[in-house]
């Protein structure tokens, strides 16, 4: 699933085309994603300006003029397309694994009035869509439950320290997976986080110290913004607005290595263990 970095990309790619513009055009080729689309969708966004793209955790979040805002999120194999006036749609860039280019996957587009044809593809129709009034945005059950974002102000280490703190049996992965504490880490970012502070993702929380925990935070970040700068990691079927593959999976320190020699040079191999569900991937030398 696109995580944090991968939709920022995404909104990065959109916010240039969209931001300004009016919806000249609306087309919805099926009634669902993976849920309905709001009654009168179509209707509702044609002919509106859109204000900022934003995003929150791991949501795509598009303002209109008229009180409402678009709200999409990615599933597992959305993207969407963008195609300027007169130019075709090449997508650069070699795929980790083959996104499909198929029409009967194209399932919502937006003409602008520049002529900008952004279209939303997704074969396994995992993502959603939403229209929600823009005053009532924070109080939604997809928001209103959410961490800070972990590149903001209202992130540090006294907020980890605190929730490892309330959570002191929980193993440190499972509660840093935990969108009420910070909003948009995923399985691949939480992996490579851990690994950077060079703690161990089996630890309960009553043990994580003051220091651990600002060792944490800052490789929170580090990994985030490297990840974004790189355009994400491109597992499976996503995929950058203009196509491009992210590179961040080639810096994977540990993330999907099981078996490999740790990139430290420690003498250790990568392990992988099943945590509430997930996958986690680390260094038994370095990760203490």
């Amino acid at each position: 699933m696109p995580e944090l970095p991968e939709v920022e990309t995404v909104r990065r790619g959109l916010a240039p085309v969209l931001e300004g513009q009016r919806l000249a055009r609306v087309e919805l080729r099926r009634p669902d994603l993976r849920f309905p689309l709001p009654e009168g969708f179509v209707q509702r966004l044609t002919g509106v300006r859109v204000g900022k793209v934003e995003r929150r955790a791991k949501y795509l979040r598009i303002a209109l003029d008229n009180s409402d805002t678009l709200v999409s999120h990615l599933g597992m194999s959305g993207r969407f397309e963008i195609r300027p006036p007169g130019e075709g749609g090449s997508r650069p860039g070699q795929f980790h694994h083959p996104a499909t280019q198929a029409l009967k996957h194209e399932h919502v587009v937006l003409t602008t009035e520049a002529g900008t044809r952004i279209a939303y593809f997704d074969p396994r129709r995992f993502g959603y869509m939403d229209l929600i009034p823009t005053d009532a945005l924070e109080l939604h059950p997809w928001f209103a439950g959410l961490g800070p974002e972990p590149l903001s102000d209202g992130f540090d280490d006294k907020v980890l320290l605190a929730a490892f703190t309330r959570k002191a049996r929980q193993t440190l992965k499972v509660t840093l997976l935990d969108q009420r504490v910070v909003a948009g880490i995923g399985n691949i970012y939480a992996c490579e986080a851990l690994f950077a502070a060079g703690i161990d993702p089996r630890r309960p929380g009553g043990e994580i110290t003051p220091a651990h925990a600002k060792r944490l935070a800052k490789a929170v970040q580090s990994v985030l913004t490297e990840a974004i700068e790189a355009g994400g990691s491109t597992l499976r079927d996503f995929a950058a607005t203009d196509g491009a593959l992210g590179y961040f999976q080639h810096r994977f320190k540990v993330y999907d290595r099981e078996g490999q020699p740790c990139a430290t040079g420690c003498g250790d191999r990568v392990r992988r263990l099943v945590q509430a569900g997930r996958s986690t991937f680390f260094c038994p030398a370095c990760q203490t």
